[in-house]
């Protein structure tokens, strides 16, 4: 172990557990230097009031509610087609849709920053490929993670890594014995609880005398944008591609909240079930407070339960979540992975 001090130590252990975390990744383009990451927006000393964040995940785009809800003028900058790629399109498209009509934030498809310039007067101009021009006083990149591992030497252990993330099994064991990671260096799940589990699971099967694999069917997790998106189980792509025939429930509408100030927000939900079994596999929300809502709905999930299961649920009303246990008729179906209208 090297310390910042120059001193360095050597510790043994039976077992080591790798658990260092993601680090920011920014592209090399002219003028990178100049950029910021979600490690130092916190740390501003002052509010830009023109923001570019670049990127399509989830931390771009929560940044981008964030920074706009401040009161900046945000530019969203994303290379790809559509943001959030992995969630559901339906809900993609409708954050999109209520970004676009309720907030500030300028939304710029399928463009990708090509040099940053720093100005006289302290501010920066982003140049992008097609030769578009932003004017900002902040440029943040969010544009994905890698694993922490460039000061492990993890070349010297043999470990297997690629990437940057380390290959674990489903007990977070290394290809080398003793050796373990969990977390967001393992490339599985990037979220805090998830890396908690992993752990607690480890801790178990090393030491509880227990044999417990890491379970990451049906976790739950929200995009903290406006609205909120809360989800649990597979998206309809994901959940065709595999079960094949399943049947999608949806429904969208404007919440009675917002009826009243005749405001143009608008709800979606989406339940996706196995037709063979009626098992619900995949619940999304597009709405205020889905993640709070998704966390119950998740339990139910993660227990099997049923379409039927749902429906004799008795709704709790006014409320927007009663919508989940109402819905009672499928949108349209899949037969052998083909969406049958």
């Amino acid at each position: 172990v090297s310390y910042a001090n120059g001193e360095s130590k050597t510790v043994t252990s039976d077992n080591i557990l790798i658990a260092v975390g993601g680090w920011p990744f920014k592209p090399d383009i002219p003028g990178i230097e100049h950029t910021i990451t979600s490690n130092e927006i916190f740390y501003l000393e002052e509010q830009p009031k023109r923001i570019v964040i670049v990127g399509g995940g989830f931390i771009a785009v929560e940044f981008a509610a964030i920074m706009d809800g401040l009161g900046s003028d945000v530019t969203l900058m994303y290379r790809g087609d559509m943001f959030l790629r992995g969630f559901d399109m339906d809900m993609r498209t409708h954050l999109h849709e209520e970004m676009e009509r309720n907030s500030g934030v300028d939304i710029q498809f399928n463009t990708d920053p090509k040099e940053i310039q720093k100005n006289a007067d302290g501010s920066y101009t982003v140049t992008t490929r097609d030769g578009k021009t932003v004017e900002c006083d902040a440029i943040m990149y969010a544009t994905g993670r890698k694993g922490k591992v460039d000061k492990l030497n993890l070349e010297t252990t043999g470990v297997k890594s690629e990437n940057s993330f380390i290959e674990v099994d489903a007990y977070s064991k290394t290809n080398v014995d003793n050796i373990y990671a969990v977390g967001d260096v393992t490339d599985r799940i990037a979220l805090t609880p998830v890396a908690l589990m992993e752990g607690h699971s480890l801790a178990d099967t090393l030491y509880g005398g227990m044999d417990r694999k890491c379970d990451h069917e049906f976790v739950a997790s929200t995009v903290f944008s406006t609205p909120e998106i809360g989800t649990v189980g597979y998206t309809e792509e994901e959940a065709a591609e595999k079960f094949k025939d399943i049947s999608v429930y949806k429904s969208k509408f404007r919440a009675m909240k917002h009826s009243f100030p005749n405001s143009e927000t608008y709800t979606l939900f989406k339940i996706i079930v196995d037709t063979k079994t009626d098992r619900v596999i995949g619940v999304h929300a597009a709405t205020d407070g889905a993640g709070e809502m998704i966390q119950g709905v998740a339990i139910a999930v993660k227990m099997g339960a049923t379409k039927k299961e749902f429906d004799a649920t008795i709704g709790i009303h006014p409320t927007s979540a009663e919508e989940l246990v109402t819905m009672r008729s499928p949108a349209y179906k899949y037969e052998n992975g083909a969406k049958v209208e």
